[in-house]
């Protein structure tokens, strides 16, 4: 299986990153998510722009359906994991209208860009 991030949700994300030459980080916390290393915060002091990986957002999804897939999908421990956001991938994510899938083994992130889905979902 596998995660899916919207290419309109990360290709903003992907150019804050890049506007403010820092790292992208993905993060499996309260939801998965990819953030600018250094982006702009809200008054509460959350990050502005964070694009969540379809099914993994707590703003939106149940608790139960957003943990478990997040869980299914990288496991039960929290962690951050930094990008460059020039790498090929994430270039591609942003001159394009692609989505990004995100899969997982034990010890390896795969990301790769695949067309969007019919419907936006």
């Amino acid at each position: 299986m596998s995660l899916r991030f919207k290419g309109a949700d990360l290709r903003p994300v992907l150019a804050e990153a890049v506007a403010n030459q820092c790292r992208v980080i993905l993060v499996k916390d309260q939801g998965v998510y990819f953030l600018a290393e250094r982006g702009e915060r809200r008054p509460d002091g959350r990050q502005t722009l964070l694009a969540f990986a379809v099914g993994c957002n707590p703003d939106i999804d149940p608790f139960d359906d957003w943990w478990e897939l997040a869980r299914t999908e990288l496991g039960g421990d929290d962690f951050g994991e930094d990008f460059d956001p020039k790498d090929k991938v994430f270039g591609h994510i942003l001159n394009s209208e692609d989505d990004l899938e995100l899969s997982a083994t034990a010890t390896h992130l795969s990301l790769k860009p695949v067309p969007p889905t019919l419907g936006g979902n």
